[in-house]
């Protein structure tokens, strides 16, 4: 059940060092999609940087099992580990939206409306 997912997790150190440096050294778009989702501003908690199945989300909200990615010019790169990250969190019950850093510049208010519609159907 995803619910359990977070909790309990056993996580190598080294990635709960990495997820801890990656808060400290979010993209500009990851900050502007922080100040909209953080402090429940959806009305559901998203936590940042959430280690999970040995990756690492940009954004998690636990009780509706989703995973936000923010998509920059390395993505482009590495469609494949992508792919097998989505797989993963899948196989956990978690499902995963993308967005290009275009989408969070150029059209904030679809984002979060897209992201409103997802964890209101869970």
């Amino acid at each position: 059940m995803p619910r359990r997912i977070v909790r309990g997790q056993s996580l190598a150190p080294e990635l709960i060092r990495r997820a801890h440096e990656l808060r400290k050294q979010q993209t500009p778009e990851e900050k502007i999609l922080w100040q909209e989702l953080r402090g429940n501003r959806l009305g559901i908690h998203f936590r940042r940087q959430q280690p999970i199945g040995g990756y690492i989300a940009d954004f998690y909200c636990h009780s509706a099992a989703l995973v936000v990615e923010v998509d920059g010019s390395p993505h482009q790169r590495q469609a494949g580990y992508d792919r097998l990250r989505d797989q993963t969190f899948a196989t956990l019950g978690i499902r995963t939206l993308r967005f290009t850093n275009m989408e969070i510049r150029k059209n904030l208010d679809l984002v979060l409306t897209t992201i409103g519609s997802a964890v209101r159907i869970t």
